[in-house]
C-alpha cells in the first residue's frame, strides 16, 4: 500500500480517537446539567413558600439571585456541550473529507491495475512471462509474484469497499451531531427565556423593596441592635472563658513550681567504705505541650483545636436551608448597607439547629426574645442565634450535628439562623470553613 495511504489511515484513527473521548464529556455535562436542574427546582419550592408571607422580603431576593446563578450555570453548561458538539462536527467533517480523498487515491490505484491486467490479459503473455525465466527458481518466484499481484488487486477491492462503508457511517454520524445541536441549541434558547424571566421576576422584588425602604431601614437598625447586644454577649463570655483559662493555668503553674521545689535536691545518705558522700538525684520536668493561646492549654485542647482547624472548609451547615446576608459588607435595595458578624441563614421555623463540631457549650443566653447559643472549640467558638428554643445547658459536651435548638422566625415571618465564628476575639468568615 502506498506510503501516502498509510499516513492517511494514522490520521483517520487519531481523530477517531477524539472523537471517543465526546460521549464521556458528554455524559460528565448532563450530569452537572441535571444536578443543577435539581437545585433550581429545590430554590423554586423554597421560593414559593416565601411567597405565601404578606409582604416581599429579602429572603426572597437572596433566592431569585440564587435561582438566577444556577440558572446562568445551566446556560454555560449548555454552550460548553454546544461547544463539544461543534468540535465534533468539525472532526467529522475533517475525517469525511480526508477518507473522500483516500477513496479517490484506491479508485485511482485499483484502475490502474486493472488497466495493466487488461493490457495482459492473453493467456501467451501470461506462459511467456514463467517461460521465459532464466531457470527453475526465477519461473517459481514469478508465478508467486502473479499469484501475490492478484492477491493486491482483490485486497485493492476491498479497501475500496471498507472505505465506502466508512465514509458513509462517519457521514450519517455527522448527520446525527448535526441534529443533536440543533435541539440543544433550542433548549439553549428554552433556558433563555426562564433566565430573561427570572430577571423580570428580580426587578419586580427589588423595586417592592426599594418601596418599603423606611421599613428595611428600621428593620436594619433593628438586626445592628441585636447583633451589639449579640456581640457583647460574645465578648463577656470569651473574656469569662480567658479568665478561667488563665486561673487555671496558674493553678496548675504554681503546683509544677511547687513539684519543682520539692524534687530539687533530695539528699540520700549513702555509706561507702572509707568515705562519707552526699549526693543529689535531679528530677527533669516535662512540661506540656504549648499553645499560642490560654485557651488551649490541655492535651485535650489541643487536639481538638487542632482537629477543628483539620476540618476548615468541611464543616457541615448548622442548618438545611439558604443563605439570606452573606458575611460582612451587605447592600440592600435602595442602598441600605448591612455588615454582617456572621452568616445569616433562611430556614423553616423550627428546622433543627446543630452543632458543626465537637464542643463545650459555655454559654446558653437570651438576646431579645431569641435564643443563642455559645460552643467552644479550642480557641474558636461557634455562636448560632436567633433560635426559637434551645436544646443544651452552659457546660454539656456536644458532638458534630447534635441538635443544640430550632431555628426561630424573623421580623419577616421567615425562619432564620445567625451563625458566628470566633478566632478568640476576632470574628472569622463562617462561609470559608463550611463545606460547599
Amino acid at each position: 500500500m502506498p506510503k501516502k495511504i498509510i499516513t492517511a489511515f494514522i490520521f483517520l484513527l487519531f481523530t477517531l480517537s477524539a472523537l471517543a473521548q465526546q460521549p464521556a464529556d458528554k455524559d460528565a455535562l448532563q450530569k452537572q446539567r441535571e444536578q443543577l436542574k435539581k437545585e433550581i427546582t429545590e430554590t423554586e419550592k423554597i421560593l414559593e413558600a416565601t411567597r405565601k408571607t404578606a409582604k416581599v422580603n429579602v429572603g426572597q431576593l437572596t433566592l431569585i439571585n440564587r435561582k438566577m446563578d444556577l440558572q446562568g450555570k445551566v446556560i454555560d453548561n449548555i454552550n460548553g456541550e454546544i461547544k463539544n458538539l461543534d468540535n465534533n462536527i468539525y472532526l467529522s467533517q475533517l475525517q469525511i473529507n480526508k477518507m473522500r480523498r483516500i477513496l479517490d487515491t484506491l479508485k485511482q490505484e485499483y484502475a490502474k491495475s486493472m488497466v495493466y491486467a487488461y493490457k495482459n490479459r492473453s493467456n501467451y503473455d501470461f506462459l511467456n512471462f514463467i517461460f521465459s525465466a532464466n531457470n527453475f527458481n526465477d519461473a517459481i518466484k514469478r508465478i508467486a509474484y502473479l499469484k501475490s499481484y492478484r492477491s493486491y488487486r482483490e485486497m485493492q477491492a476491498d479497501n475500496i469497499l471498507s472505505t465506502q462503508a466508512m465514509l458513509e457511517d462517519r457521514i450519517a454520524i455527522l448527520s446525527g451531531t448535526k441534529k443533536k445541536k440543533n435541539i440543544v441549541l433550542g433548549e439553549h434558547d428554552k433556558e433563555l427565556t426562564q433566565l430573561e424571566k427570572q430577571q423580570q421576576e428580580k426587578a419586580t422584588i427589588v423595586n417592592k423593596l426599594k418601596s418599603r425602604q423606611k421599613e428595611l431601614i428600621a428593620q436594619v437598625n433593628a438586626k445592628r441592635k441585636q447583633d451589639a447586644k449579640l456581640r457583647n454577649a460574645i465578648t463577656a463570655m470569651i473574656q469569662r472563658e480567658i479568665a478561667i483559662a488563665r486561673a487555671e493555668a496558674a493553678k496548675k503553674e504554681k503546683a509544677r513550681l511547687a513539684e519543682l521545689k520539692k524534687n530539687k535536691t533530695e539528699p540520700i545518705a549513702k555509706v561507702e567504705e572509707n568515705k562519707n558522700e552526699t549526693k543529689t538525684i535531679k528530677t527533669i520536668t516535662v512540661a506540656p505541650r504549648s499553645s499560642n493561646s490560654v485557651l488551649v492549654s490541655s492535651e485535650a485542647d489541643i487536639e481538638l483545636n487542632a482537629s477543628f482547624e483539620r476540618n476548615k472548609g468541611l464543616l457541615p451547615w448548622p442548618v438545611n436551608g439558604y443563605v439570606i446576608s452573606h458575611f460582612g459588607a451587605n447592600q440592600l435595595p435602595g442602598g441600605i448597607d448591612y455588615n454582617n458578624p456572621g452568616v445569616t441563614i433562611g430556614a423553616k421555623i423550627g428546622e433543627p439547629v446543630k452543632a458543626v463540631f465537637n464542643g463545650e457549650v459555655t454559654l446558653v443566653s437570651y438576646i431579645e426574645d431569641k435564643q443563642a447559643v455559645f460552643i467552644k472549640h479550642g480557641k474558636y467558638f461557634t455562636v448560632y442565634s436567633n433560635l426559637g428554643s434551645s436544646d443544651v445547658q452552659r457546660g454539656d459536651q456536644v458532638k458534630t450535628g447534635q441538635v443544640i435548638g430550632k431555628a426561630g422566625i424573623n421580623d419577616e415571618g421567615q425562619g432564620e439562623v445567625d451563625f458566628i465564628l470566633m478566632k478568640e476575639s476576632d470574628n472569622v468568615n463562617p462561609e470559608s470553613w463550611l463545606k460547599r
